[in-house]
């Protein structure tokens, strides 16, 4: 149970984060936003920030094995960066519609996977 709680709070804290880092670049296509100066954008984002480590940070306590949970440090990096770009290409493709997924991506997830099964091996 922990683990599930955990990878749903971490993709939720990606969704935010995606937002946060990349949104404010689609979302000057409405009207009120793109009247905001770099003052305001770094502001927006900052406000979405707050919600990426609203989950982020409960996910690691209750994902972290010295918590109870079944992470180790390294563990939840690597889980975090594998959700973190699966969040931001489904959002690059499907919600922002700027990119393609293409070959080249699959062929760099699949290391992504390699580089999980490495970290979760015991050795």
């Amino acid at each position: 149970m922990k683990s599930l709680l955990t990878l749903v709070l971490l993709s939720v804290s990606n969704l935010f984060m995606t937002f946060a880092w990349y949104g404010h670049l689609q979302f000057k296509k409405l009207p009120w936003f793109s009247k905001l100066g770099l003052v305001g954008i770094v502001l927006v984002s900052w406000g979405l920030a707050f919600f990426e480590y609203v989950f982020q940070v409960p996910a690691n306590r209750i994902g972290f094995e010295e918590n109870g949970g079944p992470f180790s440090l390294f563990q939840l990096k690597v889980i975090q960066e594998v959700l973190s770009l699966t969040v931001f290409t489904l959002c690059a493709v499907y919600v922002f519609k700027t990119e393609k997924l293409g070959w080249n991506h699959l062929l760099g997830f699949g290391l992504l996977v390699a580089a999980v099964y490495v970290i979760f091996r015991k050795w």
